[in-house]
């Protein structure tokens, strides 16, 4: 399975070039879908939650200094957003399984046929489909068949992951849900801002300390990364509603699964953020809520997903 230098947490596709992604054969256009979504009051988005928000001025960026240089989390700077509406929670197996039913959409991963699964989740019955590692990061594995409705490859399902969030989707698909749905992806300024929950450059949603009084507070690897987890039924995603929601709502702005956000992070490239089930402290801190990461707009991971955004103008059903 190809692949190309890139964080160690977003394995992904090698780059076709400048413009890979934008293309006739990537994103919504693929189902004919409209790249520009229905007129505001016509939000299609099945059981999603909003939380609407004024806009305003904050502090973007890593005031720390904890963040990787090369992701260029800094320095932190004042960033104004306008008002806008944002999902509570990422999109869940539900959610997409409804877009699936309604539009036959196939995921990259299922057209590639192929898409990176955690090697201690990989299910026993996809072992002979493991088609490579990833370089830098053998804990990656390229898997046959591994997709949304497969996330740990052949003989995995999502029946009782209903309100876990979904994962093997790319950027391509994460646009062309929004677009069946009358929705966006968050610019990776009102991702940040939604997830700050209203807090002055503090490290994550809910304060400076990670574990505050001893509590958890989201979902990452838990245990000496990759070799052994200590998390009780090992690591994996959670249900989108697992830890208590920010000041502003929305829950799971980090760990858990990266979310894709709709600016282009370099040539070929879409920022990710918020980390995942796999960061740990003693390799991968991008679960702060400052950091940030990037992956090329077909590849798919079994930790990416993403939420919805909204001009405020639009209304619920």
């Amino acid at each position: 399975m190809s692949t190309s230098p890139r964080p160690c947490c977003a394995p992904g596709r090698t780059p076709h070039g400048p413009d890979h992604g934008t293309g006739p054969d990537h994103g919504p256009a693929l189902l004919g879908i409209p790249a520009v979504p229905p007129p505001p009051g016509d939000v299609r988005a099945p059981g999603h939650t909003w939380a609407e928000l004024p806009g305003g001025t904050f502090w973007m960026g890593d005031a720390f200094d904890e963040g990787y240089p090369a992701d260029h989390e800094g320095p932190a700077r004042r960033v104004t957003v306008a008002a806008f509406a944002i999902d509570t929670t990422a999109v869940s197996n539900a959610q997409f399984a409804a877009f699936v039913r309604a539009t036959g959409h196939r995921t990259d991963a299922e057209r590639f046929g192929t898409s990176f699964v955690f090697h201690q989740l990989v299910h026993p019955d996809a072992r002979r489909h493991v088609v490579g590692t990833v370089p830098g990061a053998p804990w990656w594995l390229g898997v046959e068949g591994a997709s949304w409705s497969a996330p740990e490859g052949p003989g995995s399902g999502v029946e009782d992951r209903a309100d876990h969030p979904v994962v093997h989707v790319s950027h391509d698909d994460a646009l062309a849900y929004c677009a069946w749905a009358g929705v966006r992806l968050p610019t990776e300024a009102e991702w940040e801002y939604a997830a700050r929950g209203g807090l002055n450059s503090a490290r994550y949603p809910w304060g400076d300390a990670f574990t505050p009084d001893g509590e958890e507070r989201c979902n990452t690897w838990l245990g000496d990364f990759p070799h052994r987890s200590d998390r009780p039924g090992g690591p994996g995603t959670v249900p989108v509603t697992a830890y208590p929601p920010n000041g502003h709502g929305l829950h799971n702005t980090s760990g858990n699964v990266w979310e894709w956000c709709s600016d282009a992070y370099g040539p070929g490239e879409r920022v990710i953020r918020g980390g995942s089930y796999l960061c740990h402290a003693s390799y991968c801190n991008r679960y702060r809520v400052a950091a940030r990461s990037h992956n090329t707009p077909d590849s798919s991971t079994g930790h990416g997903g993403f939420r919805c955004a909204r001009d405020t103008g639009a209304t619920t059903p």
